[in-house]
């Protein structure tokens, strides 16, 4: 009788829902990325070695990690700036800010980079103003890293966002009643919860900046050897029909993500085990 009456879940049970999960990434994630180095296989270890240590491959590898990180880091500051004034503060518009964090989401990529080339160019709206004090940002690795940062900003507030929402404020208004200074309730209250939060935002920043390619391509100029970004010579070597080649060069920064994301995640990890009460 205990059994008839035991609750029954809405979602099917641990094996059946395991099994279609276990498919479903088969066939959207890990079938794709096998192939990816299956066919990176079929070139001798020489060959592989010579595609993706070429001179030019090498700068577009340090191009594109180092302003992805920037980017990273820059919107990992500023989207939790963004992020306590939406949750804090009220002020006229505040629907309208908060929609426009999630512009770079439905924006197609290729629009955002021509917008963005069109206010950085010498000419541009923005432009302009900067080429005169010697600053250029359009056809340059800044322009690589304001485009990245436009398009990552959305991950690193919609991260933060809900922690701050769930901060109580009792917490901050005792440690003012102890003598606190703000500085001091920022740094030792409010941002131990949300560093987590932070890393994880970078995290998904950083893993969106690594492979964007339509807002980049625009405005960087895709110099070789000074604003070429690796998703690029990737394309470039499927339009020569270099299959494997591409797949070489993809492989190696899909391995250099995966360890830089696993040490996001565990350095996450740690910083949330050192916050929990008790």
């Amino acid at each position: 009788m205990g059994n008839r009456l035991r609750q029954r879940s809405v979602l099917p049970g641990f094996g059946l829902s395991m099994g279609y999960t276990l498919l479903y990434l088969s066939f959207i994630v890990l079938i794709p990325l096998s192939l990816l180095f299956i066919k990176s296989a079929s070139l001798s270890w020489s060959a592989f070695w010579q595609t993706v240590t070429d001179a030019r491959v090498l700068a577009s590898y340090q191009l594109t990690f180092t302003a992805s990180i920037t980017a990273a880091s820059v919107n990992a500051v500023f989207g939790l700036l963004v992020a306590w004034v939406l949750v804090r503060y009220d002020f006229p518009g505040k629907r309208v800010v908060d929609g426009l964090v999630d512009l770079p989401f439905a924006l197609p990529t290729a629009v955002a980079g021509i917008a963005l080339t069109a206010v950085y160019a010498p000419n541009g709206w923005i432009g302009q103003y900067l080429e005169p004090l010697g600053i250029k940002v359009a056809f340059t690795p800044l322009g690589i890293m304001i485009a990245l940062t436009f398009i990552g900003l959305p991950f690193v507030v919609r991260t933060i966002q809900p922690v701050l929402q769930d901060l109580d404020k009792q917490y901050e208004e005792a440690a003012a009643t102890l003598g606190a200074s703000r500085w001091q309730t920022f740094v030792r209250v409010i941002l131990p919860p949300i560093v987590p939060a932070m890393f994880t935002g970078f995290a998904l920043a950083f893993a969106r900046a690594l492979g964007e390619y339509g807002s980049v391509v625009f405005i960087a100029g895709n110099m070789p050897m000074k604003t070429e970004i690796t998703p690029l010579l990737i394309i470039t070597k499927l339009e020569q029909y270099d299959y494997a080649g591409a797949t070489a060069i993809a492989a190696v920064v899909l391995v250099a993500s995966f360890f830089m994301l696993l040490v996001i995640n565990l350095l996450q990890y740690k910083t949330s085990r050192r916050h929990m009460p008790g």
